[in-house]
């Protein structure tokens, strides 16, 4: 069967092959423990699903209007302004069914063939696909562990030309958990100012801080107020993540075109996750700082655990819920007559010899890295770190 050109080009997700390799694996009675998992292993707050169930109840499940309905969007308002001291009006909203969603109806609004867009990697595994998806180049910017993960405003103002049309940043990080700073945002705010494009923030994470550090958003400074769209969303910091709910917020020119699309793909947003979204946004945020605190603990745990073990280097990061440790220090090591050669061959490794799945920093744009996530329980950590620590322990012993 033919396909286009456009799904040849865009690669599947690896993150969810992972998670379907784990179910396979797990049918056939294996015993896995899946470090995996990009979502929270939370259940949503009581109050929330509650409101969901009220919103069927009550008949609230035919369409609303396609960009969301007004409440909502003037629950978002509420919260930005909370969050960020940010104001926004609702015909600068749009809800979308998740920000994944979000993202990809600004790369349709803004990006078409022979334009570029500046991803920093590591990098979310769906950037670079969704970039291609519309017909435009991903220019990656690459990042190590020297500079934690981060871009310099000299790496940006080296990308950017005259086909420049997006960056695309994410702070907190997924993978690395990394965060900018309000001072390391300026920098980049000064080499912004200077040039002509438009700049996607992917704020997810942004409840899921650690360390007393603050969250900061490009969308905070003034003069780039109608060049950044913030993208954010429930499913990370009130554990919606089934629940597909997400926005963007704009000018309101932009939020217009990107209505316009979403008009004629997905319409609206489900009615009854709309309602549900409410609650999350007006719910006490000590429902987010319980799951936060559960993080940190885990967060410390496992960055304690991965130091201890030879040749594993691993950063303590600074957000969301991931470790990114660097397994470069395993490559060549041999086991069944195989030498492991990248995160990939690592990753299998500890898979088929602990059984513990991690995400190949591959799927990242990163060779040398895998993606752990702790949004599981310490008993599921605990006993991971036991099998990683014996397996890795059989096979420096062999080499």
């Amino acid at each position: 069967m033919a396909f286009t050109q456009r799904v040849q080009k865009v690669r599947s997700s690896q993150t969810m092959a992972i998670t379907a390799l784990v179910d396979s694996l797990r049918r056939e009675g294996k015993d896995i423990l899946d470090l995996g998992a990009g979502e929270p292993d939370f259940d949503t707050p009581d109050v929330i699903k509650e409101a969901g169930i009220r919103a069927i109840q009550d008949g609230f499940t035919k369409y609303t209007p396609a960009s969301g309905t007004l409440e909502f969007k003037k629950a978002i308002c509420e919260k930005i302004e909370t969050d960020y001291g940010i104001k926004y009006s609702p015909p600068e909203i749009l809800v979308t069914c998740g920000a994944k969603h979000a993202v990809v109806n600004v790369l349709l609004t803004l990006c078409q063939q022979g334009d570029e867009v500046i991803v920093p990697g590591p990098y979310w595994t769906s950037y670079p696909e969704q970039v291609k998806f519309v017909d435009a180049t991903p220019v990656i910017l690459e990042t190590d562990e020297s500079t934690n993960f981060k871009i310099s405003p000299q790496q940006l103002e080296d990308a950017v030309n005259p086909n420049t049309k997006l960056l695309i940043l994410n702070s907190p990080s997924n993978p690395t958990g990394s965060v900018y700073t309000q001072s390391e945002l300026s920098g980049l705010a000064e080499v912004i100012k200077k040039h002509d494009f438009h700049v996607l923030s992917d704020e997810i994470y942004h409840k899921i801080i650690y360390d007393g550090l603050n969250h900061s958003s490009l969308a905070s400074f003034t003069e780039l107020r109608d060049r950044v769209i913030l993208v954010n969303g429930v499913s990370k910091s009130y554990a919606m993540t089934g629940w597909r709910i997400g926005y963007m917020a704009a000018n309101s020119e932009l939020i217009k075109a990107a209505a316009k699309i979403q008009s004629h793909t997905t319409s609206n947003p489900c009615s009854i996750s709309q309602q549900a979204g409410i609650a999350a946004l007006q719910a006490d945020d000590a429902v987010v700082a319980e799951m936060v605190r559960a993080f940190d603990r885990r967060r410390k745990y496992l960055a304690e655990q991965l130091a201890a073990i030879p040749k594993i280097k691993c950063d303590l990061p600074r957000g969301a819920f991931y470790m990114f440790p660097n397994v470069a220090g395993y490559f060549d090591c041999k086991y069944n007559g195989k030498a492991i050669e990248n995160s990939m061959d690592f990753c299998s490794f500890v898979l088929q010899e602990a059984g513990v799945a991690f995400v190949p920093g591959e799927a990242f744009g990163s060779s040398n890295n895998v993606r752990i996530s702790y949004a599981t329980s310490m008993e599921n950590l605990r006993e991971s770190i036991s099998r990683l620590t014996r397996a890795l322990l059989q096979l420096r012993d062999e080499n």
